[in-house]
C-alpha cells in the first residue's frame, strides 16, 4: 500500500499497545506514523490529524476513536485484536470502531484486515457466510509451540493469600531459571470486600448497588463504578467492632503477597492505579522488555497483545467467576480472556507453562477449551447462539433508561412497549420475520452513580427490521432528559449490564 502511494490504519484496542506497536511499525517502515488516542493533549492529537489528513503520514496507528481520522489516500485498515469490547464505545455516542471501519473500507473501497488469535463469533460468523474471507494462521509467530496448560483443583487446598502451593513452586522454578512469571489477577485494589466478622456488614457504595474495593496505598474504600472514594473505617459502623475482615483478590493484595514469597525477585504491577500517570505503563513495559527474572501481576492490561520474550509462565488465579456471567457473550469472553492470557507465555525459544486455578476443574466449558483451544470451541458456541435465536443468527439492540427516581425508568420503558409493540411483529407478511422484547427489566447494577437504570432488548431475524422498531422508539421517547429520564440506545450492545 505504501509503494503504491496510498496510506495505513491500524486501530489497536489499548492506549498503552500503541508504543510497541508504533516501535515495531517504525523498524518496519520508512514513513511517518501519525499516532491517535484520548491520552495525547489537544496539540498531539492536532498533529496527528492534519498530518494523516494532509497526506504526510503513510501510517496510522491509533485505538477506536482514530477510525474516524481522515486520510488523503485511504488504501488499508488493520484492526488489531478484533474481538476486543474495547473498540466499542460504551456511553456517550455508542458506537463500535470495528463495525464503523469495515463501513468505511466498504465506502472508500479499501481493503480490511481482522486480526485476532481468538475473533469475534460475529466475524467467524461472516466467514463462514462468505462475507469475509477466512485467513488462517496455523502456527504462532517464529513458530513457537503452544504452552502447555494445567488445571489447579483448589477445592480443600489452603492457598497463601490466594496462592496455591502447586502456583507458588511453579512460579519459583521460572525465576531460579532466570524467567519471567505473569500472575493474572482481573481485579485491581486490594481486596473486593470489607466485611464485619461479628455482625456481617460489608462497606456498600452510597450511590451505585455495589460494594466497595479495598486500596492499601492509599488506604480508602473506592467504588470502580461511580470513583467513590471514603476513608478505610476503624470500627463496624453497624456493632462497632473492630473485627473487620478483607474479602478476595485483588493485584494490590497477590502482589504484596509475591513480595514476601519471593524478596529477592522484582516485582512489577500493572493495573490501572499503577499506571495512572503518563509513561507510567510504558515504563514498566520497557523494564519488562530487558528480559530480567521478574514477577508480573496484573489485569487483563497485560493480556492483550504483548510480546514478552522471556515469560515462560502465566498464573490465573481466579477465573471461576466469568463461567457464570449473566450475559449470552460470558462463555466466549472468558474463552478469549483465557486464551489471551495463555498466549503471553513460551512465545520465543522458552517452553510456555499456564497453571489455572479453579474451584470448578471439571466445568465442560473448561475442559473443551484446554482440549481443543479456542478454535476448537468456536463451533458448539455458535450451535448455542443459534439454538437460543441470539446474535450472530438475529439482531439485537439495547435500550437503556436512567433516572433519578426509583421505578421511573422502569415506568417509562413499560409504557413504551404498550404504545408501540404487541409481543412480536411481522413485516412484509413473512412468516420468519420478527421482533422479540426481552423487558423491561432492571439493570444488572439496578443503580449505578444515583441513577436508577433499566433496559429494553430488541432481538429482530433481521436487521432492516430492528431499525425500523427502534426508530419507532426514539420517536415516541422522544428528547433525551425531558421529565428527568434520560435514554441511549446500544445497536449490538457487548454488554447486557
Amino acid at each position: 500500500v505504501l509503494d503504491r502511494g496510498g496510506q495505513a490504519m491500524v486501530l489497536v484496542p489499548e492506549i498503552g499497545l500503541t508504543a510497541q506497536t508504533v516501535g515495531r511499525f517504525s523498524q518496519r517502515f520508512a514513513t511517518q506514523i501519525a499516532v491517535f488516542h484520548s491520552g495525547l493533549t489537544d496539540r498531539e492529537r492536532l498533529v496527528a490529524w492534519n498530518a494523516a489528513r494532509n497526506g504526510d503520514a503513510g501510517i496510522v496507528i491509533g485505538t477506536r476513536s482514530a477510525v474516524f481520522t481522515p486520510l488523503a489516500r485511504p488504501g488499508l485498515i488493520v484492526i488489531d485484536e478484533e474481538h476486543d469490547p474495547s473498540f466499542k464505545q460504551q456511553d456517550g455516542l455508542r458506537y463500535s470502531a470495528r463495525d464503523s471501519a469495515i463501513y468505511r473500507a466498504r465506502a472508500e473501497k479499501t481493503p480490511i484486515i481482522l486480526g485476532s488469535a481468538t475473533p469475534s463469533l460475529e466475524s467467524l460468523h461472516n466467514a463462514q457466510c462468505g462475507k469475509y474471507q477466512h485467513l488462517i494462521l496455523t502456527h504462532r509467530a517464529g513458530n513457537a509451540p503452544m504452552p502447555s496448560v494445567e488445571f489447579i483443583d483448589i477445592r480443600h487446598l489452603t492457598l497463601h493469600e490466594g496462592l496455591s502451593d502447586a502456583a507458588i513452586t511453579a512460579i519459583a522454578s521460572a525465576v531460579q531459571a532466570g524467567e519471567q512469571v505473569m500472575v493474572f489477577v482481573n481485579r485491581r485494589g486490594f481486596a473486593p470486600l470489607l466485611m464485619c466478622h461479628d455482625c456481617g456488614w460489608h462497606a456498600e457504595c452510597n450511590h451505585c448497588d455495589a460494594r466497595l474495593t479495598l486500596h492499601q496505598r492509599p488506604r480508602r474504600l473506592h467504588c470502580h463504578h461511580c470513583d467513590q472514594q471514603t476513608a478505610m473505617p476503624q470500627q463496624c459502623p453497624r456493632c462497632q467492632s473492630s473485627q473487620l475482615l478483607s474479602i478476595g483478590q485483588g493485584t494490590q493484595r497477590s502482589a504484596e503477597a509475591l513480595r514476601l514469597l519471593f524478596p529477592d525477585t522484582p516485582l512489577i504491577r500493572i493495573d490501572r492505579d499503577s499506571t495512572s500517570r503518563k509513561d507510567a505503563f510504558n515504563r514498566e513495559i520497557d523494564t519488562i522488555l530487558r528480559g530480567d527474572p521478574a514477577i508480573l501481576v496484573g489485569t487483563q492490561m497485560l493480556a492483550k497483545g504483548h510480546h514478552f520474550p522471556r515469560l515462560s509462565t502465566v498464573v490465573v488465579l481466579d477465573i471461576d467467576q466469568g463461567l457464570y456471567n449473566p450475559d449470552f457473550r460470558g462463555p466466549e469472553k472468558t474463552l478469549q480472556l483465557l486464551s489471551q492470557v495463555a498466549g503471553r507465555a513460551g512465545r520465543e525459544q522458552l517452553a510456555g507453562r499456564v497453571l489455572i486455578q479453579t474451584h470448578l476443574p471439571d466445568h465442560p466449558l473448561l475442559t473443551h477449551w484446554r482440549d481443543n483451544s479456542y478454535q476448537g470451541c468456536t463451533a458448539q458456541l455458535l450451535a448455542e447462539r443459534r439454538a437460543q435465536h441470539a446474535p450472530p443468527f438475529t439482531y439485537m439492540a439495547c435500550l437503556r433508561a436512567d433516572a433519578k427516581k426509583p421505578g421511573q425508568a422502569m415506568h417509562a420503558l413499560a409504557e413504551l412497549v404498550q404504545q408501540c409493540f404487541s409481543g412480536r411483529h411481522r413485516v412484509n407478511g413473512e412468516s420468519d420475520s420478527y421482533c422479540q422484547l426481552l423487558g423491561p427489566l432492571p439493570a444488572v447494577m439496578e443503580r449505578r452513580a444515583g441513577w436508577h437504570r433499566a433496559q429494553l432488548v430488541l432481538n429482530a431475524s433481521h436487521r432492516k427490521l430492528l431499525h425500523q422498531c427502534v426508530a419507532q422508539c426514539v420517536s415516541t421517547l422522544g428528547v433525551s432528559g425531558k421529565n428527568g429520564l434520560r435514554w441511549a440506545v446500544d445497536i449490538d450492545p457487548q454488554e447486557l449490564l
